[in-house]
């Protein structure tokens, strides 16, 4: 009988990518939905109300792993007192919801999964290159992750292997990073933001549902491992980058710092500093990266 997946957040970008290739891979996958929809032959949905504390407990229970997608978007809207509280609400919740139905049926998973975030590692510009054993920073993007990967804690104590994917930019076909991007980009207005300097670790779309993928079928994986290529991309050589790929050279001058910290306010330094990761960790799973050309990534998103 084939395994279930149940994702929360499953119906989103990299929720939806990865569905489909569970389902390729020969899982069954169910997915938590504020809405109660209609299944399909390859997707079971049930419902769940995080403002109410209600998860449907059957989702739970038939689960042989879950992995955890849900949360409030860091770059959708300024980070003021109530929002900063809906981001770490948004990715704490779902976890206290799970093991409250974990611990009450003494059900047992195979593993649970979860996403976190680059951002762990703060938001500074450095050449450090920072690993899973890097301290955790302690502004709101660091502290924010680290109380996402704590609440993974309470699981893992149950018996259950753990595993923590931090994620750096996901490019996808008009999705993700670059479904922001590409408006600017494709209308010959795009510009590198800030000193340009800062470091971007990226991955591709493909890459990090493979990541996942991994984390299921390998059950050696448990802990923090960094999803991100390791290279020194720059805002400014992906803004150039993707602009070449749309025929012109960047002629518009660098987003000043001062303008985009009136505009986004604290959230400004979530694109204006970043930091180079290592990925050395998962590699030694024996995971491959099919994208670690950045041009080549690229084009596969926009073409």
């Amino acid at each position: 009988m084939a395994q279930n997946v149940l994702l929360t957040g499953g119906s989103g970008f990299i929720g939806s990518y990865l569905t489909n290739l569970l389902i390729g891979a020969g899982f069954t996958v169910s997915i938590l939905s504020r809405n109660k929809k209609e299944n399909t032959d390859t997707v079971t949905y049930y419902k769940w109300n995080l403002d109410k504390d209600y998860i449907e407990e059957e989702a739970v229970l038939n689960a042989d792993f879950i992995i955890h997608l849900a949360g409030e978007g860091i770059v959708e809207k300024r980070w003021t007192k109530k929002r900063k509280k809906a981001i770490i609400d948004s990715r704490v919740k779902p976890i206290d919801l799970i093991f409250s139905v974990l611990e009450k049926n003494n059900k047992k998973l195979n593993g649970f999964i979860s996403a976190s975030a680059i951002g762990i590692y703060g938001a500074v510009t450095s050449h450090k290159v920072c690993t899973e054993e890097t301290p955790p920073a302690d502004d709101f993007l660091g502290t924010t992750c680290q109380i996402w990967e704590n609440a993974s804690e309470k699981i893992e104590k149950l018996g259950i292997r753990t595993v923590k994917i931090r994620t750096g930019i996901v490019l996808g076909k008009d999705e993700g990073f670059l479904k922001k991007l590409n408006p600017s980009f494709k209308s010959g207005f795009g510009a590198a933001l800030g000193t340009g300097k800062q470091y971007l670790p990226w991955i591709h779309i493909e890459d990090l549902c493979q990541i996942y993928c991994k984390a299921i079928t390998d059950d050696q994986m448990h802990g923090p491992y960094n999803a991100a290529v390791t290279d020194n991309t720059t805002n400014a050589r992906f803004s150039r980058l993707l602009a070449s790929l749309y025929g012109y050279a960047i002629w518009l001058p660098k987003v000043p710092p001062f303008v985009l910290r009136i505009v986004l306010g604290e959230m400004s330094k979530a694109v204006l500093e970043g930091q180079r990761v290592s990925s050395e960790k998962i590699q030694r799973t024996g995971f491959e990266f099919q994208f670690t050309d950045l041009e080549k990534a690229l084009i596969s998103c926009i073409h």
